[in-house]
């Protein structure tokens, strides 16, 4: 390199922006790396810039893509759910027209939040936390709360069953970036900065676990601190903080006969000791992606959901698209949501780059957020990780799932919009 191009380079990154460059995909040519991750033109045969429409089209459609597989999906792991006694009274369709419901609720409440600014979300951030701690308490309260299967995780509002968690995940997501912004000047600082976002998580852990609830309390854990760490926190009190919530959960598993009893099941499923009981689920979950090898027995042809496999329609629907699809479908869907998942850590990274830190931050939560839960339901699905009550977004049944995803997608698109202006030489 000359001594006039080493000039143009930027100065040396931290091991933080390191990441975050690594996150976002960094496989382009060193001439490119001060580039925006997004543009706002296309190249045209006589050089000029010609505007492209002002939101992410890829995302919305790989939205829809995955929306539309889970609503036939769900249809097709519950269709047969009316022979097993507990769902006598419920017609074969009563899945998808609810599923088809919530998914029409979440498009309206999206197209209403693609309406409100960014800046109004900065500034009711810690009121939203607030009230998801609210939620989190009324869920525990006697007669309110609604129990299923000895958890106590969703508030009956009528036509649905609201559950507080999902809703805190994204409130996460915008206290902990909140957080950061108002923190930026103490943040090497562990009793300024971290401490207080420490308290705040424990209250949150500890309403979780008494529903219980430890897989969202690991995807809210994860959000609040990948925030952290992309917010510039010093790594010593970052690494700490992460080896402080990993024993948490050691103990917790420790101390917990259940908990165990579930890990021993995950490390060996087919003992004959199991395979009834902690990991009955595991094992047919197995059976069913192994009968559907890599092109899968057809839509419609699942043996499990046949009230073989439980929560085929929710926690395990990914083990009934193996099964009826194949491999090459369950491939798909993992690649539908790297590229997601890629695609929001992108639109945050150029918030930041426009020196939108909240913005850029919270859309890294929500990154995070789907990342994460995704990656844990599909390793709970393949056998990879021990079973947690996690949903996978955009795909599994649920209504407060449906609408808290297609929320905070319409969030980043808001941010991806915005960002767009702020190109063109607009105002956000």
């Amino acid at each position: 390199m000359t001594r006039g191009a080493s000039a143009a380079v930027p100065r040396a990154a931290t091991w933080r922006e390191r990441f975050a460059v690594l996150v976002a995909w960094w496989p382009k040519a060193r001439s490119r790396a001060e580039a925006l991750p997004i543009r706002d033109w296309v190249s045209v045969g006589s050089g000029k810039p010609s505007a492209v429409s002002g939101f992410d089209q890829p995302l919305a459609w790989v939205v829809t893509a995955l929306l539309a597989l889970g609503l036939v999906m769900v249809y097709s792991a519950s269709v047969a759910m009316h022979d097993n006694p507990k769902f006598a009274n419920y017609s074969p369709t009563y899945f998808l027209n609810r599923q088809a419901m919530f998914i029409a609720l979440g498009f309206v409440a999206a197209l209403v939040t693609l309406q409100i600014p960014i800046s109004v979300w900065e500034k009711w951030a810690p009121w939203l936390f607030a009230a998801s701690l609210a939620a989190l308490i009324v869920v525990l309260v006697p007669f309110i709360g609604k129990g299923v299967n000895g958890a106590r995780r969703w508030i009956p509002l009528g036509i649905m069953s609201f559950q507080p968690s999902e809703l805190a995940k994204l409130s996460i997501a915008m206290y902990a970036a909140s957080y950061m912004v108002r923190k930026m000047d103490v943040k090497e600082n562990f009793v300024k900065a971290v401490w207080p976002m420490a308290v705040a998580l424990g209250v949150v852990g500890v309403l979780l676990l008494a529903e219980p609830d430890m897989g969202a309390f690991m995807v809210i854990a994860a959000v609040a601190l990948g925030i952290l760490f992309l917010g510039g926190v010093n790594g010593r009190m970052f690494l700490l903080s992460v080896m402080v919530l990993v024993g948490a959960f050691v103990l917790m598993i420790a101390f917990s006969e259940f908990r165990r009893q579930r890990i021993f099941a995950y490390l060996d499923p087919w003992n004959p000791e199991y395979a009834q009981g902690k990991a009955y689920q595991l094992t047919h979950s197995l059976i069913a992606f192994g009968r559907g090898e890599w092109l899968g027995q057809g839509l419609g042809q699942s043996i499990e959901k046949l009230s073989y496999l439980p929560e085929a329609h929710t926690d395990f629907l990914l083990a009934v698209i193996g099964e009826e699809l194949g491999f090459i479908v369950v491939l798909a869907v993992i690649a539908a949501f790297f590229w997601l998942t890629r695609r929001i850590f992108v639109i945050g990274r150029q918030a930041i780059a426009l020196d939108r830190v909240f913005a850029g931050l919270m859309t890294q939560g929500i990154g995070i957020w789907f990342g994460g839960q995704s990656f844990i339901n599909m390793g709970v699905n393949l056998g990879l990780l021990p079973t947690k009550g996690l949903t996978l977004p955009l795909l599994s049944y649920g209504g407060s799932g449906i609408l808290m995803n297609l929320v905070a997608l319409a969030i980043v698109l808001r941010v991806d919009q915005e960002n767009r202006q702020l190109m063109r030489g607009g105002r956000a």
